[in-house]
């Protein structure tokens, strides 16, 4: 095989006269490259270190420090107060040091003290300044002066030039709230859900709760936070994705989609090519630390860990709990085309593959006529089904030979592909059909053709379409959402495409050819991978998807009637609820955690006691249109109270689920906790940002809006809701829930959130006109 021959570096013969090597030069000379680049890679992350390290200083601020003192010595002044004379006194005299010497020396160590003290004091007081989350109860647009000598303050301490993790340690932690805060916050959550006699029940469940098993597991829960990092994110990330034994196709995962309207070229291998390629510039700057952390406000740093984790990770089954295998690098993608998997090289000659190189790699997987290893084809229905079945198959047929090489290519690719052979996105002609389609494509495919555990699995269509499947429980979706918003931009307005659709630029042909990845998997594996895929089929086969472009109108009306856009669009979720199932329900908003060191989620309750006598009201023709637009507006702003107070940590039920897990450490039994921790959350919503808005100038380039992502449903009988609100004047949806649910319909809901959003927005004009 030309590859494998390619592969090493020398070869020898024993001969009667001895050994007798033959040096392969190209070899040798990818062996260097390849040494060379990893040797570059290590002592970029040694000075990123550094820089971090000393952020919001520099290096060469501590020179300036050296010099300083140094200048002001020789001027006969000691900006030390005596204690340069007591570090010489203390310096050993062993005769080799001048009197000059010592004093330079003592003043450097002075000097570098000085420094050291100086940086810790900035990132403490940086610490103390983002401590502070006032700035977000502020009204729009109006700060008071305090607030703005804050804000400058906080920029003139966040330095100007921070890379990824340059905030990490100087982001404050993530606070826990006193348990009786967190009941009264509980209480009036679920009282509209709730009649006079459950809520009596619950008031004094949770009462009884505060006053004797409460506060013993909220003093674990402080020791914890004084400990840890973070008090929720490990525990969150254990409990809730990696030690669940479901599938985790639809139940965990998510995806997001490609431009709703354009597609750059209609060539797959070409599309994949560019979009790869896009993804690997994305990981080249993440690993030299060059992507600016999110700042809130333009000046208010977000947490950056989440990102560490994005490429070269997999999720690893286990019997009882999952892990997370992450590689702080990888050479190559596993790559899935019907049925077959492959290995490709992403570097050659010490670089990385251009966009036409890696077109003419996928173009190779696309032209081979081999067929599939037996049981090679549906491989990865193990990766969609239970978890237990998957781990016992990986320990018993994966653990050694060709089984275990393969697995391995796999698990430590960078990320997986699949060039999937059917066409989807938005079609003029079936606009509903289509979206659905590419939507549950994404989410599970045909179960056998993704690979779920991977942390991105990117999806290349015959038509030149692309998607993304990502495993959930390493990161969040705003995370994913910053990487997509990066790939879409670089690979139509930075990459671009030839008048034929190819990619850009004349490829090496000496470049080694896609490798197959070789398989022996006997009938009692293939017995358990045709398990899985009955369960992952049944699974799929029940999921009731809708994706739709909601154009009636987007937030720049919205913000012109001065309501957040976000809580305008959770209003009529709640009324489009209520008009599908005639009840109220437990509903979950995701926001994000990020102003605090390795925050992730926390849940706003959307379904307030002023949502729900909005939405009753809206219901009864008795009330006027000036009685339903205050109570709207009673609504939103709650909604607004709950989302900011879920951002700055006096949220409910992250600690709720901690003071659960505390308990079952200890044994303890709670009545109130088990109760609360097995509601059901039947409308689970979730809203995804928009947040590289300088990359595409959608004014200019209307054309290229995001179509944003979706997940499946939480709850058997319940919806799922994801929206993106792209521009001014658009807002994507997508809807999920169950087919085998007789009170859920996607496009039901669908039909009544347009109507919601069209009656709330009437409440304005017709105000309006009988202002008039």
């Amino acid at each position: 095989m030309a590859e494998a021959h390619q592969a090493v570096a020398f070869q020898f013969t024993v001969t009667p006269d001895g050994i007798d090597l033959h040096l392969s030069h190209e070899a040798l000379k990818q062996v260097y490259l390849s040494g060379l680049r990893s040797w570059k890679k290590r002592i970029r992350r040694y000075r990123n270190g550094i820089l971090t390290g000393v952020y919001p200083a520099s290096p060469s601020s501590w020179l300036f420090v050296v010099v300083a003192v140094i200048a002001t010595m020789y001027a006969r002044v000691d900006p030390s107060l005596g204690m340069i004379e007591r570090i010489r006194d203390h310096l050993p005299t062993n005769g080799y040091l001048s009197n000059q010497s010592q004093s330079i020396l003592s003043g450097l160590l002075f000097s570098t003290g000085l420094w050291f003290a100086l940086v810790f004091t900035m990132r403490q007081t940086l610490k103390l300044l983002l401590s502070y989350h006032g700035w977000m109860f502020i009204e729009h647009g109006k700060p008071p002066p305090s607030v703005k000598i804050w804000m400058l303050l906080v920029r003139i301490f966040s330095g100007r030039k921070p890379l990824t993790y340059s905030f990490q340690t100087s982001l404050p932690r993530l606070p826990v709230p006193a348990v009786k805060d967190t009941m009264r916050r509980y209480l009036e959550s679920v009282q509209p859900l709730l009649d006079a006699q459950q809520f009596k029940r619950m008031q004094a469940l949770a009462r009884d709760f505060e006053l004797k098993v409460g506060p013993r597991l909220q003093w674990y829960l402080k020791l914890k936070s004084w400990w840890a990092t973070n008090y929720v994110s490990d525990w969150w990330e254990e409990y809730v994705y990696l030690r669940g034994r479901g599938p985790i196709m639809v139940n965990s995962n998510y995806y997001a989609m490609d431009y709703l309207y354009i597609i750059p070229t209609r060539k797959q291998a070409a599309r994949a090519g560019n979009t790869i390629h896009a993804m690997l510039l994305y990981r080249r700057k993440l690993d030299r630390e060059e992507i600016r952390p999110l700042m809130g406000q333009s000046a208010i740093p977000m947490c950056s860990y989440q990102y560490e984790r994005m490429f070269n990770s997999t999720r690893i089954p286990g019997l009882e709990t999952d892990t997370l295998q992450h590689l702080k690098d990888s050479k190559h993608i596993a790559v899935y085309h019907r049925g077959r998997y492959f290995k490709v090289w992403l570097y050659h000659s010490g670089r990385l593959l251009k966009p036409c190189e890696i077109q003419l790699q996928m173009q190779k997987i696309l032209d081979d006529q081999s067929l599939p290893q037996p049981g090679e084809e549906k491989l990865a229905a193990l990766t969609a089904g239970d978890r237990v079945p998957w781990a016992k198959a990986r320990n018993s047929f994966f653990s050694q030979g060709k089984n275990k090489l393969s697995l391995d290519t796999i698990e430590k690719a960078a990320f997986f592909v699949t060039l999937d052979d059917t066409e989807q996105g938005f079609r003029k002609e079936d606009p509903v059909a289509s979206l659905d389609n590419y939507a549950k494509s994404l989410l599970h495919g045909k179960c056998y053709d993704r690979w779920f555990d991977k942390s991105l699995s990117f999806i290349v269509f015959k038509n030149g379409k692309i998607g993304l499947n990502a495993e959930h429980s390493w990161a969040d979706a705003p995370i994913i959402g910053h990487l997509w918003e990066s790939i879409l931009a670089t690979d139509q307005f930075q990459l671009g495409y030839t008048e034929e659709g190819n990619c850009k630029g004349e490829p090496n042909s000496r470049i080694p050819p896609p490798q197959r990845l070789q398989w022996e998997l006997n009938e009692p594996c293939q017995k358990v991978i045709m398990q899985s895929l009955s369960v992952a089929q049944q699974l799929a086969d029940d999921v009731d998807f809708h994706s739709f472009p909601f154009d009636n109108f987007g937030k720049g009306l919205i913000k012109k009637c001065r309501i957040s856009p976000d809580a305008f669009v959770q209003m009529a979720l709640q009324l489009a609820h209520y008009w599908d199932k005639g009840t109220f329900c437990l509903t979950y908003e995701a926001s994000m955690t990020r102003l605090f060191r390795e925050g992730r989620t926390e849940t706003v309750r959307s379904c307030s006691s002023q949502a729900t006598k909005f939405v009753l009201a809206m219901m009864d023709p008795n009330q006027t249109c000036e009685q339903k637009l205050k109570l709207f507006k009673q609504a939103a702003e709650k909604h607004q109270s709950l989302y900011r107070h879920a951002m700055t940590g006096a949220g409910i039920d992250r600690h709720l689920f901690c003071l659960y897990v505390v308990s079952k450490y200890l044994g303890v039994e709670s009545p109130f906790l088990k109760e609360v921790l097995s509601e059901p959350w039947k409308l689970s919503t979730s809203q995804t940002p928009h947040q590289l808005l300088e990359l595409v100038d959608l004014n200019k380039f209307p054309e290229y809006v995001s179509s944003g992502g979706g997940f499946g449903p939480v709850a058997d009988d319940g919806y799922g809701v994801s929206y993106i609100m792209v521009g001014e004047t658009l807002i994507n949806m997508h809807i999920s829930c169950k087919f085998s649910s007789p009170e859920t319909d996607s496009h039901r809901f669908g039909k009544h959130f347009r109507h919601a959003m069209l009656d709330i927005l009437a409440l304005f004009n017709l105000d309006k006109k009988s202002n008039e």
